[in-house]
């Protein structure tokens, strides 16, 4: 089984903003695998099953409902619901130390500064779970980061942003389907806004 938690911030306001790309990648996984999601505690959870080389994988997706400095609360609640293990999981979120147009996969780690990855590693005891970050890019000169990451994509931002939704959901199925190491050797690499350059 693998539990994808796609981190962000609840509620119309924030939906289309930096901080919630997690939520949207994994609203877009949904959306792939026909499934979806209902209120169940904490989060909105949906399950599906993906094929892979070795047979049939429960995928497991979550919204965490708390706001994102309380996102642990929520996944040390998915967790034990599942009788899950934090390997188990596969966090996405946003990162700004990582450009708008790359994804990067990681095995553990720190939260990096990350709000979101600092309640969760608060709550389970442990920082040894896998992340898909998502990159937003940092702020320009004297644009306070808080308010960077609340504000909306810039519109000629949004057409590369469904582009890279649908690139972080490929990863993430590569990940449940063959495993981590496959899927950072093929997409930690990429550079999407380099590659559409290009062509």
């Amino acid at each position: 089984m693998i539990c994808v938690v796609g981190l962000g911030n609840p509620g119309r306001k924030y939906a289309f903003t930096r901080h919630n790309v997690g939520f949207m990648v994994v609203s877009r996984l949904a959306e792939r695998l026909s499934i979806s999601f209902s209120e169940a505690g904490f989060s909105d959870v949906a399950r599906g099953t993906m094929f892979g080389p070795e047979g049939p994988i429960e995928i497991v997706l979550a919204k965490p409902g708390t706001y994102m400095n309380q996102s642990g609360q929520a996944v040390l609640e998915l967790l034990s619901d599942l009788e899950a293990r934090p390997e188990n999981l596969l966090v996405v979120h946003d990162d700004m130390d990582l450009p708008f147009g790359r994804i990067r996969i990681k095995r553990k780690g720190s939260s990096g500064g990350h709000r979101g990855i600092e309640s969760i590693i608060s709550s389970l005891g442990t920082s040894e779970f896998p992340r898909l970050k998502v990159g937003i890019g940092r702020p320009a000169p004297g644009v306070d980061p808080v308010d960077y990451v609340l504000r909306p994509f810039e519109r000629e931002e949004t057409e590369h942003l469904l582009l890279i939704i649908e690139l972080a959901v490929d990863a993430v199925m590569s990940v449940a389907t063959y495993g981590l190491d496959r899927a950072m050797s093929e997409y930690n690499g990429k550079d999407l806004l380099e590659e559409n350059e290009k062509t």
